[in-house]
C-alpha cells in the first residue's frame, strides 16, 4: 500500500510542466529518447531523496532547506538560464541528429538531478502531498523505503512516458519543425529562469 502511494506520488511531483520536462522533452528531440528519459531519472532521483526526507520528518534538514531557498533558487535559476541559452543558441544542423556520446548520458542524468535538488520548494510539495494522502514524517526505515522507492517508480514511469511519446511524434515534425520546438524550448526555459530569479526576495 505505502509503494503504491509512492508511486502516485511520484507521479503528482513529476507530471506538472517545469523547467526538467521542457529540458527532457527537448533532449528527446534532439538526442533521442535515451537522452531525455536519463534526465527524467535524475529528477526521479531527487525526487526519491526529497520523499526520503519527508518520509522521516526531517524538520531540521527542511529548515535548513527554507533558510537558505533564496541561494538553492538562485543557483538553479542561473543554471537554467545557462541551460536555456545553451538549448537556445544550438546550431540547426546538430538538432535530431544528435546521439548520445561517451559521458553525455550521465551530463542528463546530473543535469536533471541538480536542477530538481536546487529547487527548494521540492521539499515543501512532498510535505503538502504526503498531507494530502495522509502520511506524516516520522516512518519506520522499512516504510520509507517502500514510499520512497514508490515515488523514485512513479516519477520515474512518467519521465519513460514522456521521453516514448516525444519520440513517437519526433519524426512527424521535420527538421524545421524540430528547429522551431528547439527554441521555444530554450525561450521556455529561460523564462523559468528569469522567474526563480525574480522570486528570490
Amino acid at each position: 500500500m505505502l509503494f503504491l502511494k509512492g508511486i502516485l506520488i511520484g507521479l503528482s511531483i513529476a507530471a506538472p510542466v517545469g523547467p526538467i520536462g521542457v529540458l527532457c522533452m527537448q533532449r528527446t528531440l534532439r538526442e533521442g529518447r535515451a537522452a531525455g528519459f536519463l534526465t527524467g531519472a535524475g529528477a526521479a532521483s531527487a525526487d526519491a531523496v526529497y520523499g526520503t526526507l519527508a518520509g522521516f520528518g526531517v524538520s531540521l534538514l527542511a529548515g535548513f532547506f527554507i533558510q537558505y531557498h533564496a541561494w538553492f533558487q538562485a543557483v538553479g535559476a542561473v543554471f537554467l538560464l545557462y541551460m536555456g541559452s545553451r538549448v537556445f543558441f544550438s546550431q540547426t544542423a546538430e538538432i535530431g541528429n544528435a546521439a548520445i556520446k561517451k559521458g553525455k548520458g550521465a551530463k542528463g542524468y546530473v543535469t536533471g538531478f541538480f536542477l530538481t535538488m536546487t529547487n527548494p520548494m521540492t521539499i515543501l510539495s512532498f510535505g503538502g502531498i504526503f498531507a494530502a494522502f495522509g502520511l506524516s514524517g516520522g516512518h519506520s526505515y522499512t516504510a520509507v523505503l517502500l514510499l520512497a522507492g514508490g515515488i523514485f517508480a512513479g516519477s520515474l514511469l512518467w519521465w519513460f512516458l514522456l521521453s516514448f511519446i516525444i519520440s513517437l511524434v519526433k519524426h512527424k515534425l521535420g527538421h524545421k519543425g524540430l528547429s522551431v520546438i528547439n527554441r521555444l524550448s530554450g525561450a521556455l526555459i529561460l523564462a523559468f529562469g528569469f522567474y526563480f530569479l525574480a522570486c528570490i526576495v
